[in-house]
């Protein structure tokens, strides 16, 4: 390398450190309260905001939704270092398939044939339908909201605070030229080069942070474009919700209707129920919940069929095993809760809940 290649160099380097310098000095008379500083105007000021609280709002509801979908830190924790990773997440059961899996288990060990075993085995099946259902919301929320979130944080809001970071540099380096030309001004002594040397910087500085500050513009005006896509990115979201809890609501009523805790009917008791926001009665062998049925008379007798298995608690009572065909008639002074029930040369009374008495 010759010598003219070196003091080029060096030059560069001398005329970088004066420029990191100037700004340095500027920024702090500035925060001093020594020097004047640019100011941007109000239209761009509200945009510079806008784009603040759109960084922040949009992180705040990154990390609350993430948290919803998976309320375990720990988990988070390992998906978030599998996602830096770039290897696929792990495949978790949720909370609801744990709960019905052990609720199945639990009613096949005490026998599917009795009324609590058939029960648990049923509410266990729904807690798998929410827990698949849950899978599908997940995926779909993080698929159609969060990923399209971070994306903007990842790339458009980056951008943005690269160049608001370029625009104050430049906006340094103008107010470190005005200040230099005001003391060339005010010394007698400095020489025309001098002072046309500071003119010619500040013409330059002036022109950079013009040709800066319209590129920010541009981009900050970008934010309302981003606004109206995580709008749509919001109703997704609030439709996958809609779904997810339609799906819940419609395995409780299909669950409730099986263990025998509305209408016999056509089920309108229960859809009144949840609509109203009246939980229904628990269940209880021996004490169903009171409900309407066609009954027959007391001197009448008509066949019935078997809703759900039943276990007699007594030997006043019938057993029953599903879908199973049996007499029925009222009998006087017994609850009307309960019928009288006969299978061939075996009688007891059996609750209305698990029988629809047929025409």
């Amino acid at each position: 390398m010759d010598l003219n290649s070196l003091n080029a160099k060096f030059k560069k380097v001398a005329g970088g450190a004066s420029t990191v310098f100037n700004r340095a000095v500027q920024f702090t008379e500035e925060k001093l309260g020594t020097a004047e500083k640019t100011e941007l105007d109000a239209q761009f000021e509200n945009l510079m905001q806008r784009s603040d609280k759109t960084k922040l709002w949009t992180e705040t509801i990154l990390k609350q939704t993430d948290a919803l979908l998976q309320p375990n830190p720990n988990q988070r924790m390992e998906d978030l270092l599998y996602e830096k990773l770039e290897k696929k997440k792990k495949d978790r059961i949720t909370q609801y398939e744990i709960l019905g899996n052990a609720m199945i288990d639990a009613g096949n060990d005490f026998g599917p044939g009795t009324s609590y075993g058939n029960a648990l085995v049923k509410c266990g099946q729904a807690q798998i339908q929410i827990g698949n259902a849950e899978r599908v919301f997940v995926t779909s929320t993080a698929n159609n909201f969060l990923q399209p979130l971070s994306n903007f944080l990842e790339g458009d809001m980056k951008t943005i605070l690269k160049e608001k970071k370029i625009l104050e540099t430049k906006r340094l380096d103008l107010d470190a030229c005005k200040s230099r030309l005001r003391k060339a001004k005010s010394l007698t002594s400095q020489s025309q080069d001098d002072l046309a040397k500071a003119e010619t910087d500040l013409r330059i500085a002036q022109s950079e942070f013009d040709r800066q500050a319209e590129i920010t513009r541009i981009l900050l005006d970008g934010i309302n474009s981003t606004h109206a896509h995580h709008l749509r990115c919001l109703n997704e979201f609030i439709e996958a919700q809609m779904t997810f809890f339609a799906q819940c609501q419609q395995y409780m009523v299909d669950l409730q209707r099986q263990l025998g805790g509305y209408s016999v009917g056509g089920g309108s008791s229960s859809n009144n129920n949840i609509s109203s926001g009246t939980l229904p009665a628990p269940l209880h062998p021996s004490a169903p919940p009171s409900i309407e049925v066609t009954a027959p008379t007391p001197t009448e007798k008509r066949q019935a069929k078997a809703l759900y298995d039943y276990d007699a608690a007594d030997s006043s009572e019938l057993s029953l095993l599903a879908d199973e065909l049996i007499m029925v008639y009222k009998v006087q002074g017994l609850d009307p809760d309960w019928l009288m029930a006969e299978r061939g040369s075996q009688r007891g009374k059996v609750p209305v809940t698990y029988l629809k008495v047929l025409e």
